[in-house]
């Protein structure tokens, strides 16, 4: 039986989800903020796995998260936060989370999460960063995984293709494409003041992850028709060009 803590500030929440995990014959203990948590955490050999809230008084998750994984790297975490975003997600990632889950969440996103999370090979958990970005196939958002092979893209006219493959919480598989339209890209070019990116097409498929990335995080749920389409520059968009380009 996995042994689990789960560390919130908020009783509600703690209750709430220590029920789900014990409905499921999951062993479960609570720590309210991050010095108890480190406290009943030890050396690592206490638990399988952790959810951590990021948003808690005196000491936030991340920080949690840092401790955690200096004391054992092997450390299964699973971030949680009402408030994040993916750049969030993204340092969360760096630091050896596993997952990063948006509140609120349904007991089925939670509970796929925690089983993926507790399968997972040691290697499928770091984030890649490249001279294009980060990469999220080799961990989750929401539960979601995240995976393509590098050279798969296909250049339609001038509109850009990326096919993933998405794992979701339930066990399930599906395909998306992620299609950039010709107009977008030139608004990135117009953006960065470039007509070319570095990377060359792995920066356009960067992108393309970047935003499907995004559309998990807001929706934790694949695109409808298995095809996502993306019409605009957003913000967070913007971020990741700007990050490759300082990288």
């Amino acid at each position: 039986m996995a042994r689990i803590l789960i560390v919130d500030d908020e009783s509600n929440i703690r209750f709430t989800v220590r029920l789900a995990l014990q409905h499921v014959g999951y062993d479960v203990d609570t720590a309210s903020d991050g010095l108890e948590a480190l406290d009943k955490f030890g050396v690592g050999d206490n638990f399988d796995l952790v959810l951590l809230d990021q948003r808690m008084p005196g000491m936030e998750g991340l920080e949690v998260l840092r401790l955690m994984r200096l004391r054992d790297s092997r450390a299964k975490i699973i971030m949680a936060t009402a408030f994040g975003t993916i750049d969030l997600a993204v340092e969360a990632m760096k630091l050896g989370a596993v997952d990063f889950i948006r509140k609120p969440f349904t007991a089925e996103v939670l509970r796929g999460s925690v089983q993926a999370a507790l399968t997972a090979k040691a290697a499928e958990k770091a984030v890649v960063n490249s001279s294009a970005g980060f990469t999220f196939g080799s961990t989750t958002i929401n539960g979601f995984r995240i995976e393509f092979e590098s050279g798969s893209y296909q250049i339609d006219g001038s509109d850009f293709k990326q096919l993933f493959t998405i794992r979701s919480p339930d066990g399930s598989v599906t395909e998306c494409t992620v299609l950039l339209p010709a107009y977008l890209m030139e608004l990135v070019k117009a953006h960065t003041e470039r007509e070319e990116l570095p990377g060359g097409p792995r920066f356009w498929q960067g992108m393309c992850e970047e935003a499907l990335a995004n559309y998990l995080w807001q929706n934790a749920d694949s695109p409808s028709d298995s095809v996502l389409c993306v019409e605009d520059l957003t913000t967070g968009l913007r971020r990741f060009v700007d990050a490759v380009l300082a990288a």
